[in-house]
């Protein structure tokens, strides 16, 4: 049984100091590593998402070849950290979460796959899951697939270059033109599309997902309007505007404390979001915020 192959949600712990993913380069490496670790690992992927500070991922397989992928997409993925900021062990100590999906439950898998969806809309990033262009929400019954060129037609550089990688990926999947795998290339569509059966039944299952839920409930907090990566991205620049330093650190404590209020004012940041965009601990970011 130990070899049974089983459908599992694999999801890492939320970083609370810190990002996976940048800026966009980061998400199309991201993107090209799960190709990677499909083809080096043998799981069939379902679904998955890349967030800002954690991923989930819906496979197919034993539960060896699930470690063997997520593992070797972790440590992939922080070999291209490292070579790029120069962030040692980053996601060394990042935890997993490894749940089996229950073969005798009705719809259970349906609504694992909504709730891996549901994750960029329930972060405000956007108003439908197949909007969001890192993950599988847009691959599923839809009638204008993206184009791009078949691997195939690439040069072995050209293909290094692009996928940051050695390994030979069949020349049949699809290079969007943005510069990563698609998706649709290697994910096992028809199975989850005769699992839905329609877009209807399926749009019900977002809707109605533990995510869709939380972002509607009385009371609870209000999700950010802007990506982790567009308030990364401004951070320099409002150091240098109004403060007339280089970097969030370079700052006294008292224009720490308004640095935060200002980036809470202009993008209705909420502290856990503050916090990993930063690099501090949410209690750190939250005594900022208090003037404590």
């Amino acid at each position: 049984m130990k070899n049974e192959k089983k459908i599992w949600l694999v999801s890492t712990d939320h970083l609370e100091d810190g990002l996976w993913f940048r800026e966009e380069d980061d998400f199309k490496v991201g993107m090209n590593y799960v190709a990677v670790q499909v083809l080096l690992s043998g799981v069939v992927v379902l679904a998955f998402v890349l967030m800002s500070n954690h991923v989930h991922f819906v496979l197919y397989g034993t539960r060896a070849e699930v470690l063997d992928f997520i593992n070797g997409y972790k440590m992939r993925y922080s070999h291209y950290l490292r070579h790029k900021y120069g962030l040692q062990e980053f996601l060394r100590n990042n935890g997993l979460d490894l749940m089996e999906i229950p073969e005798d439950e009705p719809e259970a898998l349906e609504k694992v796959i909504a709730y891996v969806h549901m994750n960029c809309v329930a972060a405000n990033i956007c108003q439908h899951a197949s909007q969001y262009p890192w993950g599988s929400g847009g691959a599923f019954f839809d009638p204008n697939p993206a184009k791009g060129r078949p691997l195939g037609d690439l040069s072995l550089r050209a293909r290094r270059r692009v996928l940051h990688c050695s390994h030979d990926l069949p020349d049949r999947w699809i290079l969007d033109d943005g510069g990563y795998i698609l998706p649709s290339s290697y994910l096992n569509v028809r199975f989850v599309e005769e699992l839905f059966r329609s877009p209807h039944r399926m749009n019900y299952f977002l809707n109605n997902s533990s995510k869709a839920r939380k972002q509607i409930r009385p009371g609870a907090p209000e999700p950010p309007s802007f990506r982790d990566q567009t308030i990364l991205a401004v951070m320099p620049d409002l150091c240098r505007t109004l403060f007339g330093k280089k970097t969030f650190a370079d700052l006294s404590a008292d224009e720490q404390k308004e640095m935060l209020r200002q980036l809470r004012f202009r993008f209705c940041a909420n502290v856990n979001q503050l916090a990993r965009v930063i690099g501090l601990s949410f209690d750190a970011a939250a005594r900022l915020l208090d003037g404590v």
